[in-house]
């Protein structure tokens, strides 16, 4: 399933994708970094509470790491491990994603 061209996120940067499968809702969002992008289900390890409190805002003020808007969890934006922050050593749930002919896609 197509989300979204490459050129859409910019780099580093970060998107938020919600998904209707049959009658449930998957929250996702895809991380860019140095040409390479991840996916990861929006749920932070320390709470279970989205990883984002504003729209696509998934990344530090920098763009160097994915940080949790609720309790400052940080994360390494291409591994999902937490680096920082009350779930330090933990990770983030991948999603699979990939990128070709300048589209990402998701299974």
């Amino acid at each position: 399933m197509a989300l979204c061209a490459e050129a859409d996120i910019a780099d580093p940067g970060s998107r938020g994708f919600v998904l209707q499968i049959g009658e449930a809702f998957f929250h996702g969002f895809v991380v860019k970094k140095d040409g390479e992008i991840a996916g990861w289900v929006d749920r932070c390890p320390h709470a279970g509470f989205p990883i984002a409190m504003e729209l696509d805002r998934y990344l530090t003020p920098d763009g160097s790491l994915i940080m949790c808007g609720w309790h400052g969890a940080v994360f390494e934006p291409l591994s999902g491990t937490c680096v920082g922050g009350p779930c330090a050593g933990g990770k983030l749930t991948p999603w699979p994603v990939e990128a070709g002919g300048g589209i990402i896609r998701t299974a």
